[in-house]
């Protein structure tokens, strides 16, 4: 299975500070819903690995994200998509459990739910913890520069990390997607 695992927030709409609480505040960044149907016509399989804790925090309820990833699903499939699997982690970081990023237990439920490895698989992200989770499943590390992307730039190179030297950065998802699509 050829896959990819898209972070949500930040790679595929809008972030925000104050947390995307709404469908109406789920809004996507220009040509991600493209790139991720372009993707899926290349053969790859998207899935989405989505920290939450808004969930958590009571800032939204379950219907509330249902109903972003539903509009999410909508957008892509009238591009011609499909997502595979929408995997989230509900939970606060003061709740510590496996499943937040940067633990990879996020990644291991898609690779039980999947029945596959994700190891050398894509894992596109605009943060730290998205790449120090795809890192730990042997994932290859994409920063897009989109949602905290820049800052998340900064860091690695103020602090750069001998783990993350081949992480490939892109201005956002459709151009990750040009790329790969260029080089496959």
């Amino acid at each position: 299975m050829r896959l990819i695992i898209l972070d949500r927030d930040g790679v595929i709409n809008q972030d925000s500070d104050a947390y995307v609480k709404s469908v109406d505040e789920w809004i996507p960044l220009p040509g991600s819903v493209e790139a991720i149907a372009e993707l899926n016509r290349a053969g790859y399989s998207i899935v989405v690995a989505t920290n939450q804790s808004g969930l958590g925090r009571g800032y939204f309820d379950l219907d509330d994200l249902e109903a972003m990833h539903d509009k999410m699903r909508t957008l892509v499939e009238d591009a011609g998509g499909t997502i595979a699997g929408i995997f989230y982690c509900p939970h606060a970081p003061e709740d510590n459990c496996r499943c937040r990023k940067p633990l990879p237990g996020l990644i291991d439920v898609i690779e039980a739910e999947l029945d596959c490895s994700v190891h050398g698989c894509y894992l596109v992200g605009d943060s730290l913890r998205d790449l120090e989770a795809g890192l730990e499943k042997g994932c290859k590390p994409v920063l897009v520069r989109t949602g905290k992307g820049e800052k998340t730039l900064r860091q690695l190179i103020d602090s750069p990390r001998e783990d993350l030297s081949a992480t490939q950065v892109f201005d956002d998802l459709a151009g990750f997607a040009n790329y790969l699509l260029g080089h496959d």
